[in-house]
Parts: C-alpha cells; structure tokens; sequence
C-alpha cells in the first residue's frame, strides 16, 4: 500500500506529560518517608516529592525510584548497578534492554528535576503526522512496525533506527522492535498520530523532509 506521509510538527522535550500519576507520586513519597501523602493537594504532590527526593543522597534516591518502577524486571544487584551509572551516563539511552528505556528515562527525569541537574539531561521526541493511503484499499489499523516503515523515507541516512535496523525498515521483514523503539503511539482516526519517542531514537533533525511518500508491504497471510 502507499501512503502519503505528512509531518506536521516534531518537537524536543524533558519529561512526557501524565506518565507519573498522582498515586505513583503518592506512593514514591511514603517511599521517601514523607508521611501522610495522601492527605497533600494534589497539585502539590511533585514539588514535595522533589523535596523529599531531595533530602536523599543521589544514588539512594536512584535506588527508591528503580525498586518502585521496575523491581519486576531488575533484580537488585541490577537496580544497584544502574543506579551508579545513572550519574555519569543516560542509561535510558544506553541499557541494552530496549523495552526498559521509557521507564528508564521517566526515573532519570524525575531525578534529573528534582536534583536540578545532578542526573544527565535525556530527551524525548514527540512528532505528530499523518498517514493517508493513496488507493482505495482496506485501510488496515497500522502498528508500530508500520509507522516505522512508513517513516523510513522521510528519514535522514544517518537516523540510528535506520542504521540498526536498516533490513527490517526496508524490506517486507518482521521488526520486533519497533514495539520498544516507538514509546508510545496515539491516534483516534487511524490517520493522524502522535508518536513518543527516545531522541536518542529519532531526533527532530534526522526528519529531512515534511511530506513524502512510503509504501507498506503488507505480508499476505499464509493458511
């Protein structure tokens, strides 16, 4: 199918919008011993977790966050090691499991501000766009191996996805790993989107063009 692909806007920020909630402040604050959270306006629930984050020494604070966010998935010599390299490199950037950067990155963030900068600054992209196909086909609900692809012509040569993954976002291959690389795609019309990114993925600047056109293979299915 080809589509015709138009980027709207692509833009840099610090920290994505509603990814801690009120309760998972709540919560990190009796984790920083601050008592009776749930009594404080929620409007003031992350300054004066930035303020109890604060009374902590770096790497323990690191260590309060990661055990809240992802003692599932680390184990504790794990969550000891990251929260140590935590303070000297983006380990949302660089931890080899691709599916832990998101998390990753909103601990490092929270840490970042609530230490004003004691933590390296990362970045996330967020681009908004459309994909409108050009025949009159079933349309199909795309995913986020599809965007990916569909993207790849709009893309500068020396974009890290294509460079890594330059046969899947090419070829009619399986890309896995688009589901980890895409943090989060939003869309109510299948149509416009607004896709959540790593800029260590996907910068603003490795877009070289506004609107161009992709094609998607769509695998045809095997009985």
């Amino acid at each position: 199918m080809n589509y015709q692909i138009t980027i709207k806007k692509a833009y840099t920020v610090d920290e994505i919008e509603d990814c801690w909630t009120s309760d998972d402040y709540i919560k990190l604050l009796e984790k920083f011993d601050y008592p009776d959270a749930g009594d404080s306006d929620p409007a003031t629930l992350k300054e004066l977790l930035f303020m109890a984050i604060s009374d902590f020494e770096p790497k323990d604070a690191a260590v309060i966050a990661l055990e809240y966010k992802l003692s599932e998935n680390l184990n504790e010599g794990q969550i000891q090691q990251i929260s140590n390299d935590m303070l000297l490199d983006k380990v949302c950037e660089e931890y080899p499991e691709i599916g832990l950067h998101a998390t990753l990155f909103h601990v490092n963030q929270l840490l970042f501000k609530a230490y004003n900068g004691t933590f390296p600054n990362a970045k996330a992209t967020i681009i908004e766009c459309s994909f409108v196909p050009l025949e009159e086909e079933s349309e199909i609900e795309l995913t986020k191996e599809n965007i990916l692809k569909l993207l790849n012509n709009g893309l500068s040569g020396s974009n890290l996805i294509k460079r890594l993954f330059d046969l899947p976002m090419t070829e009619n291959l399986p890309f896995p790993e688009a589901e980890d690389i895409l943090w989060e795609v939003r869309s109510t019309d299948n149509s416009n989107f607004t896709i959540i990114t790593s800029e260590y993925w996907l910068s603003k600047e490795d877009i070289i063009a506004s609107e161009f056109e992709g094609i998607l293979e769509i695998p045809l299915d095997v009985e």
